[in-house]
């Protein structure tokens, strides 16, 4: 059949050079559902078709009996005025036998219309397991798509960062690193360094101010006397304490 054919190729896509481009057995299987689809769509109006030609011959065929059945009925009827002597005998014989042929008749269509059946059902039946078979490969395939889809999108992410890493020059990177750490070292030394000086510049101070027994108060008195001088104020307080 046409769908398997067409699954024939779409395996075929897998082994084909295109397998190196994962888009193209993508648009080849999509491709593929979509034509599995339409093959779905045309059995299922054909079932659908063969299924109404099955029970139009069912109801025909019991049609059929049913008038086969009253054309006897009146067949008897008719035999029965004629001894009844309602009818004249060879009249009755006439309708009666006329009868009796249309039954023949409609037995015969019913018969036929039953074999009709029973072919449209063995046919309706053929084409519903076709239809099974599409549904099943159709679910299958779609889940075979996504598992295709998700393994390009993790193969694309992880190809593009593995470019990524192969165009990095790590031994560059490692030696700017290096340096970075070189100088950074180098600062906190200098920094160190620095305030060690610095530590040592007021110890000195402290010590020589320590020897000396000059924390600075002295000359500070000294400026006060200065000033009080200036300003005659020794010489108010010598006054009043006189």
């Amino acid at each position: 059949m046409n769908f398997l054919n067409r699954l024939f190729k779409i395996g075929q896509a897998e082994a084909h050079s295109a397998v190196n481009q994962l888009e193209d057995p993508i648009k080849m299987t999509e491709q593929g559902l979509r034509d599995l689809r339409a093959d779905l769509d045309k059995a299922l109006h054909a079932l659908a078709e063969v299924k109404a030609l099955a029970i139009r011959s069912r109801n025909d065929a019991e049609q059929d009996r049913n008038r086969a059945l009253d054309y006897e009925n009146k067949a008897v009827l008719l035999l029965q005025k004629a001894q009844r002597e309602e009818l004249e005998p060879a009249e009755a014989d006439r309708l009666a036998t006329e009868a009796l042929t249309r039954k023949t008749q409609h037995e015969a269509q019913a018969t036929r219309a039953t074999q009709d059946q029973t072919k449209f059902e063995a046919s309706a039946a053929g084409l519903d397991q076709n239809v099974q078979q599409l549904k099943q490969t159709i679910s299958q395939w779609d889940n075979e798509l996504r598992t295709l889809k998700a393994r390009v999108t993790v193969s694309t992410a992880t190809k593009t960062i593995n470019q990524q890493l192969a165009q990095l020059d790590s031994s560059g990177t490692v030696t700017l690193l290096e340096r970075m750490k070189e100088k950074v070292a180098t600062e906190e030394a200098l920094a160190e360094s620095y305030g060690q000086i610095a530590q040592e510049s007021r110890s000195v101070d402290q010590e020589i101010d320590k020897a000396l027994g000059a924390d600075g108060s002295g000359q500070a008195s000294s400026d006060l006397v200065v000033l009080k001088a200036r300003l005659g104020i020794q010489k108010q307080l010598g006054s009043f304490e006189l």
